[in-house]
């Protein structure tokens, strides 16, 4: 998997809950899902994407209601502190799987890092 996907799928998750379902169940209706976002309100970007082909990408609101910015489907969000979240789930089901182990050191995995 790629990174690319690994944050479209970060920023897809910061959706509020069963609005993504919504959207990807009914493709038409997408605009009606995200119509609460204008340009006087903070938004977010939707994409999709199946067997490897974009099939919808849209940005709904304000990237910057200050300065007036819309969001577009390629708008950069910073992530922040909510990859976090997304990294230790990662170490979590890697451990699950038994690909590695929480008790290793961290230098096993990334020798680069400073003592």
């Amino acid at each position: 998997m790629s990174l690319k996907r690994i944050l479209g799928a970060a920023t897809i998750a910061a959706l509020p809950s069963g609005l993504l379902a919504q959207a990807v169940a009914a493709k038409p209706d997408v605009d009606a899902v995200f119509a609460r976002y204008s340009k006087t309100t903070p938004g977010c970007a939707v994409g999709v994407e199946r067997a490897g082909l974009p099939t919808l990408a849209r940005g709904y609101g304000m990237a910057d209601l200050e300065h007036d910015v819309p969001i577009v489907p390629d708008t950069i969000f910073e992530a922040g502190s909510v990859t976090k979240q997304f990294t230790a789930a990662a170490v979590l089901l890697l451990a699950r799987d038994g690909k590695l182990s929480i008790d290793d050191p961290v230098r096993k995995y990334i020798p680069e890092l400073p003592p």
